[in-house]
């Protein structure tokens, strides 16, 4: 049995609160608005897992990959750390900083390191490799092969924190309104499926992608199946790491759009692809449904997906799971409920319900000032 399980046999019907902030701009901004937005909804979790990402946060190591690492024994950190040093240089490493809880228990060893894959052994090596590449490569195999050791974190001056426990709980135990990021993700988890574990709790994050999801991936088997053809491998137990890895591989590795891979992801009914008027666009429809049958996430789905560059909101196909936006400024906010939105901007500039299978994509803006929100979807509505 793991040994960072909650309670392996409770289980209850879906809930799972999802929220998250952007600024458009770049502007940094604290944990606190996240934090008050994700407690919000405490009543849709039941303390088997919560988490938080953020972008941002690592300005002093912006150039550096950072490695969020658990550890269920010592013997796994220097096992891994003696791994981290044949492949990497380690530019500084330390625990994570943590604020001790009543509440929770079986806390693992946490650790974050801020490395850059060492060139000398890349060049020695029979295939080169992008610095993405590398860092997939071995962030696969420590979840695999080394023993109680879980790599979940790994993007460049961005962090994921989660564990099990309610979120104000994890948020008060990782210090969350201590750090400042201009993109912010959080999740209040209700798991009904599988097990409550800290390395099970969202968000799941492979490079600088982050991930939280409502819902059921009843497509987990075959999706996996899919994605281990492309050298990623799912050792989380939990079927949202699916999503984080087609990401990865539909848009970093083969080059699509993010509209685009949400809606191969959330693919329109072949019914829907024949009432397509426009001969090209439905031809590519029934193409992209054919080449990507299975990357098709099937099951009802609310998620929100981060990257360094954008935050996108995507519902399944037929909207079986809440999710609503706003806009303010160049603020925009995604949640599974109104209320978390308000509770931390309580006049927006527009509300809207993102429609089934069509992305909510924010895209950050370099530039200074509060610009309006930029965003890209087929239809908004203000209500």
């Amino acid at each position: 049995m793991n040994k960072l399980c909650g309670d392996l046999d409770y289980r209850v019907p879906s809930a799972c609160g999802i929220t998250g902030i952007m600024d458009a701009s770049g502007e940094l901004f604290s944990g606190d608005s996240i934090y008050a937005s994700i407690c919000n909804m405490r009543e849709r979790g039941n303390g088997l897992g919560a988490g938080f990402a953020a972008y941002g946060i690592y300005p002093d190591f912006r150039d550096f990959w950072c490695f969020h690492i658990m550890y269920q024994q010592e013997s796994a950190k220097e096992l891994t750390e003696n791994y981290l040093k044949k492949y990497f240089k380690i530019r500084h490493f330390e625990p994570i900083p943590t604020r001790k809880t009543a509440s929770l228990n079986r806390v693992p060893i946490l650790y974050r390191y801020f490395l850059v894959p060492d060139k000398d052994v890349q060049e020695k090596m029979p295939v080169q490799m992008s610095d993405e590449e590398v860092i997939v490569s071995h962030v696969m195999y420590i979840n695999r092969f080394i023993t109680d050791a879980f790599v979940f974190s790994s993007g460049r001056n961005m962090g994921i924190f989660k564990g099990v426990g309610h979120p104000d709980e994890i948020g008060e135990f990782f210090r969350i309104p201590d750090y400042r990021g201009y993109i912010w993700i959080a999740h209040n988890r209700f798991p009904t499926n599988s097990v409550g574990w800290w390395g099970g709790a969202h968000p799941f994050g492979l490079l600088d992608w982050s991930v939280i999801h409502n819902g059921e991936i009843s497509s987990y088997g075959i999706n996996k199946r899919y994605l281990e053809n492309f050298g990623y491998f799912c050792t989380l137990n939990t079927d949202t790491e699916v999503i984080t890895y087609l990401f990865d591989l539909l848009v970093r590795k083969h080059g699509i759009d993010l509209e685009l891979a949400g809606g191969i992801m959330a693919a329109p009914f072949w019914l829907q692809i024949e009432r397509v008027k426009e001969p090209e666009t439905a031809e590519l429809l029934k193409t992209l449904r054919i080449v990507y049958a299975q990357a098709l996430v099937n099951g009802p789905f609310g998620i929100i997906v981060a990257n360094q560059n954008f935050m996108v909101g995507l519902n399944d196909r037929i909207k079986l799971r809440p999710l609503v936006a706003a806009s303010k400024g160049s603020l925009l906010y995604i949640a599974s409920e109104e209320s978390a939105i308000r509770c931390v901007c309580s006049e927006p500039d527009m509300v809207w319900m993102p429609r089934a299978g069509e992305p909510t994509v924010c895209q950050l803006r370099k530039a200074s000032g509060r610009e309006k929100v930029w965003l890209k979807q087929k239809e908004t509505a203000n209500l």
